[in-house]
This record gives structure tokens, C-alpha cells and sequence, in this order.
């Protein structure tokens, strides 16, 4: 990696190297003391073997290892480090860890924990992550407590709730003719489907939900689980290079229209935007989406101020509009119509939902306090009687698929996605792209043909339905639950974005949000950035992109690696097409792009820059994380 890796994640701390552990086929990364992408004979059998402890919000300590030893042979590794956790009130949690691989297939990852004093958790324990790309829908085994044996299958569709309880084990086909099976000892483990919140994996993780949390680990008593991965059958094979071969870029048929593409606008970040209003014309969007929520003090001045810049930018406008549900429904939402009418605030269409909802309910939670569904959305109808009617959740799909709207009574239902609500590293960020297709399908498996739009989805994290708030981030670190990231601001977020929409365009959605225009989910940088105050950021230019392809008709271009390259292409009313392309991947890849005879503009850590009309029918590198478009 070449370019300064404050252009491409916004700070200039970079993840650590993994260590890369091998015994003949079976290979593991090792980040942090946990193992990343465990493959054999080069598939990824699972994508994570991990020791988490999580705080009563359901943020992830960072432990600090020490007396770390690794060794390796060509037909064994072995690992082994202390770490402690530092909790709240000088609470401290210390544990010893053991990784052995070999050359046969096993691996065993065994962990003793001691706390030295009282140490509240949410969760202390494995978290095992089976990968979704050719497992979702396919045959398992699960072994349950009680020793029974079940044959079944991984979820295709996303389920709300945990597939599996009680397991101790599951087992799967890696290819034809050879299986791992993941076994986990020391206590009681269950699986969720974590596709819910655009993880790209199943999680095994220790501790029913069901129990109660947070909980108290005794100081002095220990707690010892392992895990054991046991992979048979097959010759012995070692592991494939990937990733040498130019990823081609495939032409495909048109389809449907793309999205139009919107900006949240929060009442803070108005001044901002009617400040910067050849910015706003600029970057193009089609729809401004206007924050709005009473349970944070906004009222009239600020629908005054959302109706000044919808006066001042010729956009559709939908209002987010939170309800408190603090009384009688009617009542609150004439108010807010009556407001909105006093600012001369001028509305496409309304989306409301219960300040509550955004709260999620676990497994084995009481559902709070909250007005059916059908009588706030009645009541909204009859507050705008004369614009469209959105609901659904300002939360993230977990949530609506855990409480299905009624929809009938609606125009077109809504959710967001949030890829740090369990890990904060560049690959999971990318990785989480991987599960958009499942989120689409889910949802139109659940509303058929409804009008669907998604977002504001963005890096950071807006609300915390998981815990009491969302993280302060002021070092701009790379930390789940986050209210800021900072690769927001690098070319990272280009990259991401462009992936995004190409992940979801099959799914015919009306609108797609995936940024602010101002502030720390916006397109315009912030002070101490990669770009000075105020100037375009890395995502103005994908954001652009998209808003340029809006209402073109979708042309199913693919890419023969997904993972690494993103395509999206769009053909206008005129036959013109436009082919927007994505690094997702901190490496340079090279990209065959013949099919496709244009001229190339590239925007990497360094820059825009043009190549020579018809490059395209040459070999394309595009440099880590960069965008590039094809006319």
C-alpha cells in the first residue's frame, strides 16, 4: 500500500498485519489474539473463532495481551498469550488462551478465565462465525446438549430469531466429500442469524439470550471453554493462491430502474447545506430525507429550517418523523402537521415510527410499552391525508424483521443497516456488503412488491438500539457502535458506497440513503480531515455517481470476484452507459474492463485522474479502495 492512509481511512492508524498460521491445509489469521478467515485447502471453512467480553452496552473490550508465543512447522501451530479486560469501577477480568492446529485438520482454541474481581458482562465468551456465501440454505448438523442429533439447514431467508439453541455442535460441508465440525464445551451455546444487521455470517456465541444480562462473573471463579474444529475427509491438499487472476467485468441484461438516490438532512446541519447550496446541486440527490424527533427538543424552528433549504433546492421531501407516543396519537401528530403548515414546509411524503421502536427487543425480552402499529399509522394518515405514508423501522432490519409492520395501511416501508454493531475492522466493514442481498430478499419475501426504500445507512452507528447510547469516537478510532468513523472521511467510504448499491440495485428499491450532506455521516469534510473543511469528501464523488445513474434502467453487469471488485451499471434513456466500479480490498487489483470500450475516471487516495479513451479495452489496476467510472 502506497497511498497515505490518512486518504484512505480518514486516520493514520493503520490495523495490524495478521499473522498468518498454516499446518498443510489448514490455515487461520491471527488478529488480536482471536483467529480471522479459517480456511482449508484455500475455502473458508469459518470465518471467525473469537474470545469476546462485552460491556453492558454491548460494546467489545479490547483486551491487552502479553507473553504472546507462536509456533510454527509445516504440520503444526501453536498460540498461547494472557490478556486481561479493564471494566468499570478498576473491575478486571484476566484469561489465558491456547491455539493448536495441525496438519490432520483439528483445531482447538481453549480459553481460561479468571476474574479478579466482580465483573459485569453482557457476554464472556466464543463467538464462532460460519461464513453465508454458499452456506446460506444449505444442510447442517446440529448436536444439541441433550445429545440429540438433528439434521436440518442453514437459514436462506434471514431468521429473526436464533436458528439453533442449545448446541454442541454443528457440522458442515466444506466441499464434496470433506466436512468440518465445530464443537464448543464449557457452556451453553446458541446461533443467530447476524445477516439481521449486515453481518456477513451466522454466529455461535456462548450464553443464552434468554438469561438475564448484564450478569456478574465471580471474582476467583474460573471459566473454561474450547472450541475444537475438526475438518475429514478428502486428500491432503495446500491452501490456493487467490487473488492473481484479473477480476473481468461481465455485461448483463437491463433491467428495472435504479433507485433514487437521497441525503438525510438533521436541523443542525441545515445552515451547512443552504450554505453550500452549488455543493447540494452538485452532488444531485434526488430527495432530501428532513430529521425530524420531538424526544430531542426539535418543534417548529426546526421544520422552519428544513423549510427553508427545501424552498431553496428543487429535491422530493420526505419528513423522518419519530413519534413519541407520549399520549393521545391524533393529537400529537395534528400538531406536528400543524406545525409543518405554519413553517410552509413543503412535503412529498411522511414516514413515521414509535420513538420506542428504535430500542431493540432481544430473544427473551419484554416488549416494551408502544400504540399498535395500524393506529399510529391512522393516525399519521389522517394528520398528512394528501402525501404518501412511509413506516417501518429508523432502526435497522433486525428490528423490522423482528416486528413486522402492517404495510397494507403504507406507500412504502423503510429500514437502515449499520456494519460496526459488532466489529469495527476494515474487512468486517467490507464484508458486510456480502449480506445486502439477504437483507433485499428478506424484506421482499416479507412485502412483496411494496415500495421499499433503505437508509440513512451509514458507517457510523446514528442510534444504539442495543444499548443505553451510541460510543463517543473523539480519538477517531475504529470502534463498533460508534457515533463517528473516521473512514467516513477517507476514500474507504467511496469504496463502500459504491459496493453498497451494487449489492442492493437487484432488489428495485424507490430510494437509497446512504449518507448526510453535512456533519459526521455527511459528504463535506469536517475539521482535522484527509481534505480541508468543507471540501468535498471521498463519498461526494460516490454519492454523485449514484444520484447521476438515478432512474436509469439497471444493467446486471457482474464481476467474477465480488469481494474484491463491486460493479454497477445504469443505460439512460439515450442507450448510454455509465459503469461505476469499486475496490473493496486495501491492495492493488487488476480489473479487465474490455467489454466496456470508454473513457476512465479514477478517484483513489490521491485524487481524480483521467485515463486515455478506450483504456478500458487494456488492463485496469485500481489502486486500494479506489472508485472509478466507465463512459
Amino acid at each position: 500500500m502506497t497511498a497515505d492512509p490518512f486518504l484512505l481511512y480518514g486516520t493514520r492508524a493503520v490495523e495490524a498485519e495478521p499473522v498468518r498460521l498454516a499446518a498443510g491445509p489448514l490455515g487461520a489469521d491471527l488478529v488480536n489474539g482471536n483467529l480471522r478467515t479459517i480456511r482449508h485447502g484455500g475455502i473458508e471453512v469459518l470465518r471467525a473463532i473469537a474470545y469476546i467480553v462485552r460491556d453492558r452496552d454491548w460494546g467489545t473490550y479490547e483486551p491487552a495481551l502479553s507473553d504472546l508465543i507462536i509456533e510454527q512447522s509445516d504440520d503444526s501451530f501453536s498460540v498461547r498469550y494472557a490478556a486481561s479486560c479493564e471494566g468499570p469501577g478498576g473491575s478486571r477480568l484476566s484469561f489465558r488462551a491456547t491455539i493448536e492446529g495441525t496438519a490432520d485438520g483439528r483445531l482447538t482454541f481453549d480459553v481460561s478465565a479468571l476474574p479478579e474481581s466482580d465483573f459485569e458482562t453482557n457476554r464472556c465468551g466464543f463467538c464462532i462465525l460460519h461464513p453465508i456465501a454458499g452456506l446460506a440454505g444449505s444442510p447442517v448438523k446440529v448436536e444439541h446438549t441433550d445429545g440429540r442429533v438433528v439434521d436440518t439447514e442453514l437459514p436462506l431467508l434471514i431468521d429473526p430469531w436464533q436458528p439453533f439453541k442449545d448446541m454442541r455442535a454443528i457440522t458442515h460441508q466444506v466441499r464434496p466429500g470433506v466436512s468440518a465440525e465445530c464443537r464448543m464445551e464449557g457452556d451453553v451455546f446458541e446461533m443467530e442469524d447476524q445477516r439481521n444487521w449486515s453481518d456477513a455470517s451466522y454466529k455461535t456465541y456462548v450464553r443464552p439470550l434468554a438469561l438475564p444480562w448484564p450478569y456478574v462473573l465471580p471474582a476467583g471463579r474460573a471459566n473454561r471453554q474450547t472450541i475444537t474444529l475438526r475438518i475429514t475427509g478428502g486428500s491432503k491438499m495446500t491452501g490456493a493462491a487467490t487473488g492473481a487472476e484479473p477480476v473481468r467485468i461481465e455485461p448483463g441484461e437491463a433491467g428495472a430502474k435504479l433507485p433514487d438516490v437521497g441525503v438525510v438532512i438533521y436541523p443542525e446541519d441545515v445552515e451547512a447545506a443552504l450554505n453550500n447550496l452549488s455543493l447540494l446541486n452538485k452532488l444531485g440527490p434526488q430527495q432530501l430525507l428532513l430529521h425530524y424527533d420531538p424526544t430531542r427538543g426539535h418543534g417548529v424552528d426546526a421544520l422552519q429550517a428544513h423549510a427553508e433549504l427545501a424552498a431553496a433546492f428543487p429535491a422530493k421531501t420526505t419528513l423522518e418523523c419519530v413519534v413519541a407516543c407520549a399520549g393521545d396519537l391524533d393529537s400529537e401528530l395534528s400538531a406536528v402537521a400543524g406545525m409543518v403548515r405554519r413553517a410552509g414546509l413543503r412535503l412529498d411524503a411522511v414516514a413515521v415510527s414509535p420513538s420506542v421502536d428504535r430500542q431493540s427487543t432481544p430473544p427473551g425480552s419484554a416488549w416494551p410499552a408502544c400504540p399498535p402499529l395500524e393506529d399510529v399509522y391512522a393516525a399519521a394518515r389522517r394528520a398528512f391525508p394528501d402525501i404518501r405514508l412511509g413506516g417501518g423501522m429508523f432502526s435497522y432490519f433486525t428490528e423490522l424483521n423482528r416486528k413486522r409492520v402492517p404495510a397494507g395501511v403504507l406507500d412504502f416501508v423503510t429500514h437502515c443497516t449499520c456494519p460496526i454493531v459488532h466489529a469495527a475492522d476494515d474487512l468486517s466493514i467490507m464484508q458486510s456488503l456480502e449480506a445486502l442481498p439477504f437483507i433485499t430478499q428478506s424484506t421482499r419475501a416479507i412485502y412483496r412488491t411494496k415500495p421499499y426504500r433503505i437508509g440513512p445507512s451509514t458507517i457510523a452507528m446514528r442510534q444504539n438500539p442495543y444499548g443505553g447510547a451510541t460510543k463517543d469516537n473523539p480519538d477517531g478510532q475504529r470502534i463498533a457502535m460508534a457515533n463517528r468513523d473516521p473512514r467516513h472521511a477517507g476514500q474507504f467510504a467511496a469504496a463502500w458506497t459504491i459496493g453498497y448499491a451494487a449489492r442492493v440495485a437487484p432488489a428495485e428499491l424507490e430510494m437509497l440513503t446512504l449518507s448526510s450532506f453535512a456533519g459526521s455521516f455527511g459528504v463535506l469534510a469536517g475539521a482535522g480531515e484527509p481534505v480541508k473543511e468543507g471540501v468535498p469528501r471521498s463519498v461526494f464523488h460516490a454519492v454523485r455517481g449514484l444520484a447521476a445513474l438515478a432512474g436509469q434502467a439497471h444493467i446486471a453487469t457482474r464481476s467474477t470476484d465480488e469481494n474484491r471488485v463491486a460493479v454497477l451499471a445504469g443505460r439512460s434513456p439515450t442507450g448510454a452507459v455509465t459503469v461505476w466500479l469499486a475496490n473493496l480490498t486495501p491492495d492493488d487489483v487488476a480489473v479487465d474492463a474490455s467489454a466496456f470500450a470508454g473513457s476512465i475516471t479514477i478517484w483513489d487516495g490521491a485524487g481524480e485522474r483521467r485515463l486515455d479513451p478506450g483504456a478500458a479495452s487494456a488492463r485496469l489496476t485500481m489502486p486500494a479502495y479506489a472508485i472509478a467510472r466507465i463512459d
